[in-house]
C-alpha cells in the first residue's frame, strides 16, 4: 500500500481541486518525501488558466490529473534501492524544477501526477535524481528552500547578462563590473528578491536603481530592503516612482549621473516599461525582458539606432540552472539573503487552489503555503487585527514584528506547533 496523501490538481483550466488520494508505493529508483511548504508562483496561475494548452501540461490532464506546485521543499521519508547511497530518510531537501531532462519540458507542479509541491507527500522520479535536481538543504526553516527556486532565477539573470567588446567577439558573462543596475518594476516578490541579489552578488554594482508606480510598494520594498543595508556592501541603492517623475528617461539618467544603465532588467510585461528601460541603456547595456508575458505577441518600440552604434542588447532568461539554485540556497541558509521579503501571505493546503486561481487580484508579494496543515490564505500585516480575537496570531504577530515585519524562522515553528506539525525524522 502506498502513502495516502492531500493535494492540489489540476484537471483542466481553472479546475483545481484538493483531493486525498493513495500514492503508489515507490519503485526501486523513486524516493517518497513528506512536503512541508511551496510558494505559489504566478507561472502555475499561468497554469491553471491555460489547462492543457500550456506547453508543460498533459493531454489527459482530465483523466490523470497533476499536483500543482513547484517552488516546495520538505523531508525525504523513504528512499528507493538505487539511491540509497545518495539520499537518507530525514534528510531536507531543496529541488530544481527545471529538470530539462534529455530535452523534455516535462517539470514538477506541471507534468506529473505524483510529483509536485502543494501536496503533503509526492514521489520523486529517477530523472530528478540524475539531473541533481534534489539536493541537501541545510537552512533552519523549509520557507527558505521554498523560496529558492524563485531567488535562483533572478541569481541566473544575473549571470547571464554579457557585455562586449569592439573587433573581439568574446562575450564578458555576468553584470558589468562597478556597474549601473536598474531594475524596472522591482517592487514585486521576484524584483525585491534581485535587489537583495544585487547588494550581494560577486558583481559588486555601484549603484541599483528601483522603480514602481506604487508608493505602498515602494514603502513596504524601502522597509524589507534598506538603502542603508545596500550602503553596508557599498551599494548605492535607489528607489524611485518613475510615475511621479516629469520626465522619466531624463531623470533615470540623472540619477545615473548621465551614464546611462549598464544593465537592465525588466520585472513586469508593459511595453511602456520596456521602452523607457530601453531608453535609458549606457554604451554596451545589457536589458533582460525577465518579466515573462501571457500575450505570444507581446512587444515595445525598443531603439535600434542605439543597437546598431552604441552596442546595446537585449535578451530575456527565465528560471535557473542547479548552480542559481545551490547559490540561492546557500545564500539563504547562510542568512545573507533572507528570502522572507518576498513573501507578503501565509497559509494551508486548504488555500492553495483559491489562492492560485486568483494571484492576480491577491495584492502583495508572494503567497507562502504550507501544505501540512488547513488555513486561510492570510496577509502578514492582517496578523495584528486577527490577533484581537485569537491569541494565537497575537503572539505571530508579534514575532514577525521583530523581525521588520517579515516572515521568519520563530513564526515557521510556531504555526508548526500551534497545528501539531511533526518534522519527520526529528519530531517523528
Amino acid at each position: 500500500m502506498g502513502q495516502k496523501t492531500k493535494a492540489v490538481r489540476l484537471y483542466g483550466a481553472m479546475d483545481l481541486r484538493l483531493e486525498e488520494f493513495e500514492l503508489p508505493e515507490i519503485k526501486d529508483d523513486e524516493i517518497l518525501a513528506k512536503i512541508y511548504s511551496d510558494s505559489i508562483c504566478m507561472s502555475t496561475y499561468k497554469l491553471a488558466k491555460q489547462g492543457k494548452n500550456h506547453k508543460r501540461c498533459p493531454q489527459n490532464v482530465e483523466t490523470n490529473p497533476v499536483i500543482i506546485g513547484h517552488e516546495f521543499t520538505g523531508v525525504i521519508v523513504k528512499v528507493g534501492k538505487k539511491w540509497q547511497d545518495q539520499f537518507k530518510p530525514g534528510m531536507r531537501f531543496a529541488q530544481q524544477p527545471a529538470l530539462n531532462y534529455k530535452g523534455s519540458m516535462d517539470s514538477p507542479g506541471y507534468s506529473y501526477e505524483f510529483f509536485g509541491g502543494d501536496t503533503q507527500y509526492c514521489i520523486f522520479p529517477p530523472e530528478a535524481m540524475e539531473v541533481g535536481a534534489l539536493m541537501p538543504f541545510d537552512g533552519d526553516s523549509f520557507y527558505k528552500a521554498s523560496l529558492g527556486e524563485p531567488l535562483s532565477c533572478s541569481i541566473g539573470a544575473f549571470h547571464a547578462m554579457y557585455h562586449t567588446k569592439q573587433a573581439n567577439y568574446h562575450h564578458e558573462m555576468g553584470l558589468k563590473e562597478n556597474g549601473n543596475v536598474i531594475i524596472m518594476g522591482g517592487c514585486g516578490p521576484m524584483g525585491l528578491g534581485a535587489v537583495a541579489y544585487g547588494t550581494v552578488c560577486k558583481y559588486h554594482p555601484k549603484r541599483i536603481v528601483v522603480t514602481d508606480v506604487d508608493d505602498a510598494k515602494i514603502a513596504r520594498a524601502k522597509e524589507v530592503m534598506p538603502v542603508e543595508k545596500a550602503a553596508e556592501n557599498g551599494v548605492e541603492l535607489v528607489y524611485v516612482n518613475t510615475a511621479k517623475m516629469d520626465d522619466p528617461q531624463k531623470g533615470l539618467m540623472d540619477i545615473s549621473e548621465g551614464h546611462g544603465y549598464d544593465d537592465a532588467f525588466i520585472y513586469v510585461p508593459i511595453p511602456a516599461v520596456a521602452t523607457l528601460c530601453n531608453a535609458v541603456l549606457a554604451y554596451d547595456g545589457c536589458m533582460n525582458f525577465f518579466s515573462g508575458p501571457q500575450d505570444k505577441t507581446f512587444s515595445a518600440a525598443v531603439n535600434l539606432y542605439d543597437c546598431h552604434y552604441n552596442a546595446t542588447h537585449i535578451m530575456g532568461t527565465t528560471g535557473g540552472n542547479n548552480d542559481d539554485m545551490i547559490e540561492a540556497n546557500d545564500l539563504a541558509a547562510k542568512n545573507i539573503i533572507d528570502p522572507a521579503i518576498m513573501v507578503t501571505h501565509v497559509g494551508g493546503i486548504d488555500s492553495i487552489a483559491d489562492a492560485t486561481m486568483n494571484l492576480p487580484n491577491i495584492p502583495g508579494g508572494k503567497k507562502l503555503a504550507y501544505t501540512q496543515f488547513d488555513m486561510p490564505m492570510t496577509a502578514i500585516e492582517d496578523f495584528g487585527k486577527l490577533g484581537e480575537k485569537d491569541p494565537f496570531f497575537k503572539e505571530l504577530n508579534a514575532c514577525c514584528k521583530a523581525h521588520r515585519g517579515l516572515w521568519n524562522p520563530e513564526a515557521e515553528r510556531m504555526i508548526f506547533k500551534h497545528f501539531g506539525v511533526k518534522i519527520f525524522g526529528e519530531d517523528e
